[in-house]
């Protein structure tokens, strides 16, 4: 039995296990794969309390199922709106504050990091840059320590996975009405939606507002609603009878369906 020759194989074969193991990690920081390199702070405290609300139009994103895993987006990132609800995944990059271990966080996209351009050379949510402000928790993921301030991360889009069905949330007063689309899985940010009213029965398309929040038609007040949602990735979903005849401003309803 020639035993150079197999412990020659074993190491070859440990060797091949460990490369394998390094190549997503390598992958990820060379920008490969999908990723792409930006760089990431955050706002607010570990409670979550000041990325509430924001230029998504989504309000307590506890209750809209977002939690703290969240982010604010640099203007090239935000594209006037559309990204909002898309999610992604982030890695701390050629950092001395980098997390052992490569650890990464999903985030959806629920706020716009503003530019300012008096200060072009300090502001890293200035155009062109790609920049995530992130919750404090979810930062803390990927640092040693929160004073690392403004870290190099590499990031990727990924699907949304959420829980229940898509959701909308009626919004406006006696002159307007809106309609506010969340917890959407998938590619999670919406392109297109269409409305339903009971009673007309006829299909009308809906223009984007700002943020995710949809212009209805106050003719539809007293009617039940049905919608139908267009993905960014091109996926369509239609969502019969999902808001009743008496609803009001205000109030939400979850959909049957989902992404």
């Amino acid at each position: 039995m020639d035993t150079s020759a197999s412990s020659s194989q074993v190491a070859a074969a440990a060797v091949a296990v460990a490369m394998a193991l390094l190549v997503p990690i390598l992958s990820a920081a060379a920008g490969g794969d999908g990723w792409e390199d930006a760089h990431a702070t955050f706002y607010g405290d570990e409670t979550g309390g000041e990325t509430m609300q924001g230029a998504c139009g989504y309000g307590d994103l506890f209750q809209q199922g977002y939690g703290l895993e969240t982010t604010a987006l640099s203007v090239a990132l935000f594209n006037e709106g559309w990204s909002c609800g898309g999610c992604y995944e982030l890695l701390c990059h050629d950092s001395t504050y980098c997390a052992p271990g490569g650890a990464t966080v999903r985030v959806t996209a629920t706020n716009l990091c503003p530019a300012n351009y008096s200060k072009p050379n300090e502001n890293w949510c200035n155009p062109p840059l790609r920049h995530f402000d992130l919750s404090k928790p979810m930062f803390l993921r990927l640092v040693t320590d929160f004073r690392a301030g403004i870290i190099p991360v590499t990031y990727r889009r990924v699907p949304c996975a959420k829980r229940g069905g898509i959701r909308f949330e009626m919004k406006g007063n006696q002159w307007w009405v809106g309609v506010l689309v969340f917890n959407v899985a998938g590619a999670g940010d919406v392109k297109a939606m269409a409305v339903k009213g009971s009673q007309d029965g006829q299909w009308a398309d809906m223009s984007r507002n700002w943020g995710q929040i949809w212009n209805g038609d106050k003719r539809h007040v007293g009617q039940g609603l049905s919608f139908r949602v267009v993905a960014s990735d091109g996926r369509a979903l239609v969502l019969d009878d999902v808001v009743p005849p008496a609803w009001a401003f205000g109030q939400s309803f979850e959909a049957s369906g989902q992404f």
